[in-house]
């Protein structure tokens, strides 16, 4: 439901017109099965400094969909990011979530949102695959 009410009031916001309102949608969920990929992905790889570049791959391939995959990308990294600070907040040590790291993570958000090239931010050896 709150997902519903999310995209219905994104829709007025961004000004989406009544035809493009199912386009929208259709590249939202697109856009959110590009960020989960991304994700697995970085679960598989379980890689090295590998976080940024997998934060820039799912933005980056979530907002060539079109304005509903930019939208899930901001809206899913956005949650994270929170969520994290959130943990963070209650355990005990650095968990290597703080502050810092969370704004180097969105700035890496932005950098795939804006359409810049991820491998930028691909450290070496990661595997082709990804």
């Amino acid at each position: 439901m709150k997902l519903f009410v999310g995209i219905v009031l994104c829709s007025l916001v961004l000004g989406v017109s009544s035809q493009r309102w199912l386009t929208f949608l259709k590249e939202a969920g697109q856009g959110t099965k590009d960020m989960w990929r991304a994700y697995s992905d970085m679960r598989e790889a379980n890689y090295k400094d590998s976080d940024k570049y997998f934060h820039v791959r799912g933005n980056y391939d979530a907002a060539q969909r079109g304005p509903g995959g930019a939208w899930a990308a901001k809206v899913i990294s956005d949650a994270r990011e929170n969520s994290q600070r959130i943990t963070d907040f209650f355990r005990h040590g650095d968990s290597g979530h703080g502050a810092e790291d969370s704004k180097a993570d969105q700035a890496a958000n932005e950098w795939g949102r804006s359409g810049k090239d991820p491998n930028h931010f691909r450290p070496a050896g990661l595997p082709d695959k990804y």
